[in-house]
């Protein structure tokens, strides 16, 4: 598993907001101990190469680095002056530089390693399909049932406090373990409330998930330039299908088809930033996506990626230094217009509470080097950045997942991501989370990727019963519904080789593996 459900790292902490601030330069700056990475050579004639430049957020300052930006061979493609982030396309070697010496310009750098024509490729763990066969049995077993429990009681099908079973519900362990099955009885989420799926793609034509899509708050952020045509963010090909179960996971309608979310009431929007060819999610593709959905009255984002080509931004690299800067005031951006924004924590199993980490993929978009870095001074976007939610995973025993990164005072919140070693008692014994694939197709898949649109959905109950919350207040509301497990009383040896994986370390209240706990649906809309 590679950038889409990888790592993620918490940024709701005092000393790592602060150290953020630090190294953006607010207060005096710091170094990281992680080698810089030039981006990949190009010449003034050569392929292009993209670039985010971070002003002063003034109209005049704005326009004269514009003017500076065409005077270094470089061209505009938008320009979102309200943060002050400028995305900008040059075959000019010498550009950041340049861009770095304009007056008004905080920081300035490329946004990738391979120049824009470059392809890259990507796997993730292979999805386990469901078959045509599968759906239609357990679809007709499903009518069956709900049938003779109608003609009994001569009423709709359910018990109180309950609703009908989606057909492939039986095998949605993730639903009941976090009550989301009993919250939809009670409330499932107010249609005025979407949480956008910063993704792949959706494929809004599922029929799980077309009666909940707002198509007027998606959009194809590619490129950093929103693009809302019609169909615009749907997955560029079939292989991208995990926006379009992660939107599943969240919202696919209670409506006697497939599956359910965990809040089936709500609405759900696609705003794809997933490169067509790599898959890769580059920065000014994210910094789009966070203005788009907060200038569209987006609740709630979702976010199971790391923003590429780099596992952590490192300040002391003036490229991946801009990249930082502009995700930043992007997100930031978002928060201020009332969007809280929630991400996953990791696949690495990396304890993002320790002193140093080995980063051995980054760049992922040319030639991976192996750095040594300080989590202190180097950021895993967006999920490292002040305000945004960091979800780790567990499985259905409710252990943390073995793949899920942890963390004391990183992690925030667990939800079920789904892991292969603890086997549900369901019809598939699948212990990954089903949901809903393009085509018109169901899936299994594992990860913390998983985990955040459960947290996701979470938080769209709670904003759907508490509406005028805001993105601070929904994070203390989260937080207060969890239930902690605390840290497990046996060492933590989920494939059962003998040997201890990872070290949970806090208390019964806030502790590394769970943060504050694994959310609940049903206590959220009681």
């Amino acid at each position: 598993m590679v950038h889409l459900r990888s790592r993620r790292r918490s940024a709701l902490t005092v000393p790592l907001g602060l150290a953020l601030t630090v190294a953006l330069g607010i207060l005096p700056g710091t170094a990281s101990a992680a080698p810089a990475a030039a981006p990949a050579s190009v010449t003034a004639d050569g392929p292009s190469q993209a670039y985010v430049v971070n002003t002063r957020t003034d109209h005049r300052t704005v326009e004269s680095v514009r003017q500076a930006i065409a005077r270094a061979d470089g061209t505009v493609v938008i320009a979102y002056e309200k943060i002050g982030v400028i995305v900008a396309h040059s075959s000019n070697p010498d550009f950041g530089q340049r861009m770095r010496a304009v007056r008004g310009v905080e920081s300035a750098g490329a946004t990738r390693t391979a120049p824009l024509s470059a392809a890259g490729t990507t796997e993730e763990g292979a999805p386990e399909y469901l078959s045509a066969a599968e759906v239609a049995k357990a679809t007709k077993a499903a009518g069956a049932t709900e049938a003779g429990q109608a003609s009994a009681k001569g009423a709709r099908p359910g018990k109180p406090g309950t609703v009908p079973a989606e057909p492939l519900e039986a095998d949605q362990w993730d639903l009941r373990a976090i009550g989301a099955d009993k919250a939809a009885a009670i409330n499932p989420g107010s249609s005025k409330v979407t949480v956008a799926v910063i993704d792949t793609g959706v494929d809004d034509t599922h029929p799980d998930l077309a009666p909940n899509f707002s198509a007027s708050q998606s959009a194809n952020c590619v490129g950093g330039k929103p693009d809302t045509s019609p169909g615009a963010w749907r997955p560029a090909n079939p292989d991208h299908y995990h926006g379009t179960h992660v939107a599943g996971e969240i919202a696919a309608a209670r409506n006697g088809i497939g599956v359910a979310g965990v809040a089936p009431g709500v609405k759900v929007s696609g705003i794809k930033v997933a490169d067509p060819v790599s898959e890769l999610f580059y920065p000014e593709a994210v910094v789009c996506a966070f203005v788009f959905a907060a200038d569209h009255g987006v609740e709630i984002t979702n976010n199971s990626y790391y923003v590429d080509p780099w596992m952590y931004a490192c300040m002391d690299d003036p490229d991946q230094r801009a990249i930082v800067d502009a995700v930043n005031r992007a997100q930031q951006y978002a928060q201020r217009k009332g969007t809280l924004s929630l991400a996953s924590a990791g696949n690495s199993n990396h304890d993002l509470a320790a002193k140093t980490i080995l980063d051995t993929s980054s760049p992922n978009d040319t030639t991976p080097v192996d750095r040594t870095i300080d989590p202190r001074k180097c950021f895993d976007l967006p999920t490292q950045l002040p305000g945004v939610v960091t979800v780790s995973a567990t499985g259905v025993q409710g252990i943390k997942s073995y793949y899920s990164s942890y963390g004391n005072g990183v992690i925030d919140i667990a939800a079920p991501g789904g892991d292969k070693y603890q086997i549900p008692d369901t019809p598939s014994k699948n212990g990954r989370i089903l949901s809903t694939m393009p085509g018109g197709q169901y899936a299994f898949l594992q990860g913390t990727s998983m985990a955040s649109p459960h947290a996701a959905g979470v938080a769209a109950l709670l904003k759907s019963v508490h509406p005028w919350a805001s993105p601070a207040q929904l994070q203390i509301l989260m937080k207060a519904q969890a239930d902690n497990p605390g840290c497990p009383t046996e060492p933590y040896d989920p494939d059962g080789n003998g040997t201890v994986d990872s070290f949970c370390t806090g208390g019964k209240r806030v502790n590394g593996f769970y943060g504050y706990g694994v959310v609940n649906a049903l206590a959220a809309v009681k």
